[in-house]
């Protein structure tokens, strides 16, 4: 036995005390990390200074009590804890007094795996899940900390508590919340609290009531998401907008805290005004511009040129451009503003209507060419425009590269001028006279023509005559004998020698004979009184329908 324990065991006091029982000691002195305690004899014990809630709160002589948890430690001194002497008188005094759904203050004392420890009087654990509304992820910020914390559930027999923080902050939440709703109203300014962010908006703690902030309530300008604006944790003013005390709803505004830029916007941007801006978003239709907080004004892809042809906003302009624009209109209830980039010039289409008159005649280059006509590039980057109906006086033009193609210098006369619409219609047959208003001096019926072979269709070939005019000689105008096939006896190229047996100044078109070459002027007559006749008789697809067909083979 080792002389320390012999000296204990000589004292009277010391001999009657047992290990796992609780003795009073002397506070003899207090070091940085422990604190020396006499408890009896020559005896000293040791306590770690974290076991006392506060040690400013222990003095030197001062009477204390802890647990003698082994008589000898290797070194044969005894080992006492003060903390652990605290829970055993506690724990007695928990079980009698306390009961699941009491609310204690504790101290949280330590970490450990799934929550925190939490001395309530005795050690009790409170789960990750219980600390608050949210689970916070770091727990040391707890550690240290003094709060109120509800029993949820006491096992006896393994001396295990449970209890949850987050069970009182629901509870106070609740209590708050039917006042809070009891006492805002539409108007009032309150302070609160990010709590979340979602894609529409934001929800924020009024100190225990949540409202909505929706993303179109945030501000009076455009944002894509709310984070844009908010952060979580973040401490904004908001104005209470709506309040559903029934299902315990309330909206909020953050724009509504501060004037509507939209009020008196006419006043500030007068139709014609020069404008500078930043450009904050390029779409396809066109660009918005920032002009003040809150106010953004598009610029429509029709209005960046008066010429030339954007097909994409991102060719003139890029995000964040500082620009100036000119207001075109203004509609505050729609709180939008038009802008327009071309009116920054002069619109050259005002001084087109002087340079082109119509009537005049003018020559540039084919720029393109569409399915209905051709674009000519006539100077100042102004196009008129020749449609295929327009270019020849007797033939249909099916498309435009029949008689033109891009990059060709041509001459038309303008039809037509429309500066609002920014349109000027063109003619290449105008440039000539039309041979059908002197057709009576160029063809009359029974005269002999020669001609070459331009199209053959099903039911008959045209022919191409002087002064660029189209004869067509139908399937039953080819031979006396019954013609199964045209290409049997004719063919593209072929020179033909016909006689002319229908004239029609109205439909503008020529009917050919090839039979009749040789008829003398009776049975000519004949074949040209037949000719209408089987027309009208059988129903025989008339001229017109003939060259429709031609055009689609």
């Amino acid at each position: 036995m080792s002389n320390i324990m012999e000296e204990l065991l000589a004292n009277s006091s010391f001999a009657e005390l047992k290990q796992g029982s609780i003795i009073k000691g002397k506070v003899i002195e207090i070091r940085q990390n422990e604190v020396v305690v006499d408890i009896g004899g020559k005896s000293e014990g040791i306590v770690p200074v974290n076991e006392f809630l506060d040690i400013n709160d222990i003095q030197v002589g001062q009477e204390i009590e802890v647990l003698l948890e082994k008589l000898e430690d290797s070194e044969g001194n005894p080992v006492i804890s003060y903390d652990k002497a605290q829970q055993k008188k506690n724990w007695e005094e928990i079980l009698s007094n306390c009961q699941e759904g009491a609310i204690l203050a504790g101290r949280v004392k330590s970490k450990v795996k799934g929550g925190l420890i939490v001395s309530i009087g005795v050690d009790s654990f409170l789960p990750a899940s219980q600390i608050d509304v949210q689970p916070p992820k770091n727990l040391d910020q707890y550690v240290g900390q003094t709060y109120d914390f509800k029993v949820v559930k006491i096992n006896v027999e393994r001396k295990n508590i449970v209890v949850s923080r987050r069970e009182l902050i629901e509870e106070q939440r609740t209590e708050k919340r039917r006042k809070l709703l009891a006492e805002v109203k539409p108007g009032d300014i309150r302070k609160g609290l990010v709590k979340n962010i979602t894609d529409y908006g934001a929800f924020i703690d009024l100190d225990g009531l949540d409202g909505l902030l929706h993303i179109t309530d945030m501000t009076w300008g455009r944002i894509s998401r709310p984070d844009e604006i908010l952060k979580i944790g973040e401490e904004i003013s908001v104005m209470i907008l709506e309040v559903d005390s029934d299902k315990e709803r309330v909206s909020l505004g953050l724009k509504q805290t501060t004037s509507n830029p939209w009020e008196n916007i006419e006043r500030r941007y007068p139709d014609g005004a020069r404008v500078r801006g930043k450009v904050v978003n390029l779409v396809n239709y066109g660009a918005f511009v920032e002009l003040e907080d809150g106010v953004e004004g598009l610029i429509h892809i029709t209005e960046f040129s008066w010429t030339k042809r954007i097909t994409k906003p991102s060719e003139v302009l890029k995000v964040n451009d500082e620009i100036e624009a000119v207001v075109i209109s203004v509609n505050k209830e729609e709180q939008k503003i038009s802008l327009g980039l071309r009116q920054l010039e002069e619109n050259p289409w005002k001084k087109a209507v002087h340079e082109y008159p119509v009537g005049a005649h003018v020559r540039g280059k084919v720029r393109n060419l569409t399915t209905y006509g051709a674009f000519v590039e006539l100077g100042d980057g102004i196009d008129g425009m020749i449609h295929v109906s327009d270019m020849s006086w007797t033939r249909k033009i099916n498309h435009p590269s029949e008689m033109l193609k891009k990059g060709d210098e041509v001459d038309a006369i303008v039809k037509e001028i429309d500066p609002d619409n920014q349109r000027i219609s063109l003619g290449l047959k105008q440039l000539s006279v039309d041979p059908w208003e002197e057709i009576d001096s160029l063809f009359k019926i029974g005269d002999l023509v020669n001609g070459k072979v331009s199209k053959i269709t099903n039911y008959g070939a045209f022919v191409e005559l002087q002064n660029d005019i189209d004869g067509l000689v139908h399937i039953s105008q080819i031979s006396e004998d019954h013609v199964e096939k045209i290409k049997d006896h004719l063919k593209v190229g072929d020179d033909v020698t016909a006689r002319v047996v229908k004239i029609d100044r109205d439909e503008r078109r020529i009917g050919l004979s090839v039979k009749a070459v040789q008829y003398d002027s009776d049975k000519l007559a004949k074949e040209v009184d037949a000719f209408e006749k089987i027309r009208k008789d059988q129903d025989l697809t008339s001229l017109g329908d003939l060259l429709e067909e031609a055009t689609k083979e």
